[in-house]
């Protein structure tokens, strides 16, 4: 990472997407297609397919214990699937737990890898082969930098929100809004129903926020050795090593905003939607009578 940052101008280069194919460059409009961002989500769906069916596959040697009994990889795995489920979901779903454990394992994973995998370095290992092809940047970036990819995240989110608040408890989940008296009570359900909205945006916002900031902070720290050693060879040099140093602790650090912030996005999704489907029985019934 340090020799591509090293390398790197502007520090925004290595946060900001470039377009691999895109349409309509002569319309208003510029439809992206395929971008690094785009290319770094399908790698990391890619590798969710190949190693969770393998790590969650049942052994076929020894005695029924034993098959059953998980070890390795798979251990590991069921680990953060059981905390998920009993101490993140679970308080905030109750009995809808297993309704909706499905998308909230696939986005803290999904969430994970894409964080994780923006840290490599893999701009100087890919350009090479994208020269061959008369390519001129390589594949790099973190996916969850980008606010589109973000609000494609927080955005089904919502969905789940909206969608199982209305199948759930019909207009009992509408009628949950207007709290209190008339007309205090449009003004309240107005606001909920904007809160419902900006809830999401903060998720987005949230992730979005917390990836890039490491990023530029690494770029920016890395490019004072440039502006030393502009100036003087040995001041380069007796900047670099605290740079350096600071700049692992700081890839260290980054490696554990990764994992936390896909928790984080996920135990918020788990709250939001626990407030769309624990509502007050009284309303629910509302719903169903109507």
């Amino acid at each position: 990472m340090t020799f591509f940052l090293a390398s790197t101008e502007n520090p925004l280069t290595h946060v900001v997407d470039y377009p691999w194919w895109q349409l309509g460059k002569s319309w208003p409009f510029t439809f992206t297609i395929l971008s690094n961002h785009v290319i770094m989500m399908i790698l990391a769906a890619a590798l969710l397919l190949v190693v969770l069916p393998r790590a969650f596959r049942r052994l076929t040697t020894g005695n029924e214990v034993e098959q059953l009994t998980p070890r390795g990889a798979r251990n590991f795995f069921e680990l953060i699937c059981d905390f998920l489920r009993h101490y993140v979901v679970q308080p905030q779903l109750g009995p809808y737990t297993d309704r909706f454990m499905p998308f909230l394992w696939t986005a803290f994973f999904f969430i994970a890898v894409c964080n994780m995998i923006g840290l490599l370095p893999l701009e100087p290992i890919t350009l090479p082969i994208i020269k061959y092809f008369n390519g001129t940047h390589g594949v790099y970036g973190t996916a969850t930098s980008n606010i589109f990819v973000t609000a494609a995240l927080a955005f089904c989110t919502f969905c789940m929100i909206v969608y199982n608040g209305l199948k759930l408890h019909g207009l009992g989940y509408v009628r949950h809004f207007f709290m209190g008296p008339f007309p205090i009570n449009i003004l309240i359900a107005f606001l909920e129903m904007i809160g419902v909205v900006v809830k999401c945006f903060a998720l987005a916002i949230r992730l979005f926020a917390n990836m890039v900031a490491g990023h530029i902070l690494l770029a920016i720290l890395v490019g004072f050795i440039g502006m030393a050693g502009a100036a003087h060879a040995m001041l380069g040099f007796l900047v670099a090593v605290p740079v350096v140093l600071g700049s692992v602790a700081i890839t260290l650090m980054e490696l554990f905003v990764a994992l936390l912030q896909a928790y984080i996005f996920t135990f918020l999704s788990a709250v939001f939607i626990g407030l769309a489907v624990n509502i007050h029985p009284e309303h629910a019934e509302d719903g169903h009578k109507a």
